[in-house]
């Protein structure tokens, strides 16, 4: 019986991050983390050469996507208002077998929808 969540969740998070880097790789992009003075953070930014972006948000539980999908749409608010350059999707990178669209546009893709 698993007892340590959080531990898996970081191993799940490390996972997911490794195949982001993996496929990110193979279209000239790339994988970072993003955090501000305020502790506004979030798990992964895919930024491809031509400065087209998205942000991407790793949660092994399926109820912590809301809050999720929340701090998505605080970054891609955050971000643009910064840079400039407005985030081309927002994605929650979870567990399980049906990945689909919220209505506010964030994409719910489970890891094993993830292809190069």
């Amino acid at each position: 019986m698993l007892v340590d969540y959080s531990t898996f969740g970081l191993l799940f998070e490390s996972l997911c991050i490794r195949d982001l880097r993996t496929y990110s790789e193979a279209i000239d992009g790339s994988i970072s983390f993003y955090r501000d003075s305020r502790g506004l953070e979030c798990d992964a930014i895919l930024e491809l050469a031509d400065g087209c972006w998205g942000c991407i948000e790793i949660k092994l539980e399926q109820g912590l996507i809301p809050k999720a999908a929340e701090t998505l749409k605080t970054i891609k608010r955050e971000v643009r208002s910064q840079h400039g350059g407005e985030a081309l999707f927002m994605m929650v990178l979870t567990t399980g077998d049906v990945g689909y669209r919220r209505e506010d546009g964030v994409y719910i893709v489970p890891i094993g929808c993830l292809k190069p």
